[in-house]
């Protein structure tokens, strides 16, 4: 498992300087770091893990912990899966990659994640199982900037078509993905 961390926040510039200063693959990238969350607060990073379609992450809470953000309160179809930017959460964790899992994304990738290149319906290739790019953007939240800063939520948010704080997939085909296999757009 993985708790909590009291490391220093950068602020808005710092960020915006370490984000220039590098770009993502865009036709194929790596999986960085898979993680699971069995639990509120909880982390377990993996070595690999089985995507199910209509579930995501096998073992991770997203079909019991519910959305807010549907009538019911059941998951919300597409946020199966949340991917970020190794790049991005690189600099907002300032540099420290034992704090990646706090993030709360079951996968952290290298790859240029932005509307540009991966559109809503984008299909990507990630292990033996291939997702598609969903409609709902994922945004930074109270519990990001509580992690990070609130710097650092504000900059995740602040150019909603680089996808800094990443997107939401959904399976189309399960599979296995294992910390670095390509994620390839289809």
């Amino acid at each position: 498992m993985v708790g909590m961390s009291t490391a220093q926040h950068l602020t808005r510039e710092q960020l915006d300087a370490g984000w220039a200063a590098g770009t993502s693959p865009t036709e194929v990238g790596t999986v960085d770091l898979i993680v699971r969350r069995p639990d509120v607060d909880e982390r377990e990073v993996l070595d690999e893990g089985e995507l199910i379609v209509g579930e995501g992450l096998a073992g991770d809470n997203y079909v019991a912990r519910g959305s807010s953000s549907t009538d019911d309160g059941s998951a919300h179809p597409e946020a199966q899966l949340n991917l970020m930017s190794s790049r991005a959460l690189d600099l907002v964790a300032d540099g420290d990659r034992s704090r990646w899992p706090l993030a709360g994304d079951q996968f952290i990738v290298d790859l240029d994640l932005s509307v540009d290149h991966l559109p809503v319906g984008t299909r990507l290739s990630i292990g033996t199982a291939v997702i598609e790019v969903a409609a709902k953007p994922h945004n930074g939240c109270a519990k990001f900037a509580g992690r990070f800063g609130q710097d650092a939520a504000r900059w995740v948010n602040q150019v909603k078509h680089e996808r800094r704080r990443g997107l939401n997939a959904i399976v189309v085909r399960p599979g296995t993905v294992r910390r670095g296999d390509a994620i390839t757009k289809l």
